[in-house]
């Protein structure tokens, strides 16, 4: 379901796409411990999101945002590590860890607006 706000939108694909890549590893490359932790940070990014857009506050929206911005962070570096395992190939990696940069710099975005109202 699409949204008219495209943080959210990004970041629930990104999260579809985590789940199915975690799917992937497990399946097909029988990873189990790098992709539990990409799971669990790439479907926090949307989560913590989906809060901060119904926060009480400025203040709770923000917090909320840079939490987002922290998990979206922390699933960039499980994407390198898992591309430089050759659990993912480049072309794989490639797709998804650019979808992870946008988040981060959509996100770095928002906390900066935020933090400077």
């Amino acid at each position: 379901m699409k949204t008219d706000n495209i943080i959210v939108d990004k970041s629930k694909n990104f999260a579809i796409r985590i789940v199915k890549l975690y799917k992937y590893l497990n399946e097909e490359k029988k990873e189990y411990v790098l992709s539990k932790q990409l799971l669990r940070s790439g479907t926090s990014i949307g989560a913590n999101i989906k809060e901060a857009v119904r926060g009480q506050s400025k203040a709770d929206f923000t917090a909320k945002m840079s939490i987002a911005l922290k998990e979206a962070s922390e699933s960039e570096y499980w994407l390198e590590i898992l591309h430089e395992t050759e659990y993912l190939t480049e072309q794989q990696f490639d797709s998804i860890y650019a979808d992870c940069k946008d988040l981060i710099k959509i996100l770095m975005s928002i906390v900066k607006s935020a933090r400077n109202e």
